[in-house]
């Protein structure tokens, strides 16, 4: 059993940044690709970025790729997504998961959950 818990959200200017972190209990959290994800428009939640359990293998969503950086610390059991260049559609909440498997962009394949951490981005 994993319990995730996201940090890091707030309000923050349009072309700012912020960075969010997912920390983990549970001994095995380097066995997880863990990934980050946001709901959109018509989805339960849209896909934003993974990583492998050892950071080899990481994927972006199209709209974040060349902004967002996901990051991962095995020693200290945390996930980071740094977010630069922010616009207004990037403004949701945030939600950490974690799944045994490799990386998938897929939210229905991811096995636990945090409860979300906000972003607020402002014009």
């Amino acid at each position: 059993q994993v319990q995730l818990v996201e940090s890091g959200g707030g309000l923050v200017q349009a072309g700012g940044s912020l960075r969010l972190s997912c920390a983990a209990s549970g001994p095995t959290f380097s066995s997880y690709t863990m990934g980050w994800f946001r709901p959109a428009p018509g989805k339960e939640r849209e896909f934003v970025a993974t990583i492998s359990w050892r950071g080899g293998t990481i994927r972006y969503a199209s709209s974040v790729k060349s902004r967002f950086t996901i990051s991962r610390d095995n020693a200290k059991n945390t996930v980071a997504l740094q977010m630069n260049s922010l616009r207004p559609e990037d403004t949701a909440v945030y939600y950490c998961a974690a799944r045994r498997q490799g990386v998938t962009s897929t939210p229905s394949e991811y096995d636990y959950w945090g409860q979300g951490t906000r972003v607020t981005v402002s014009s």
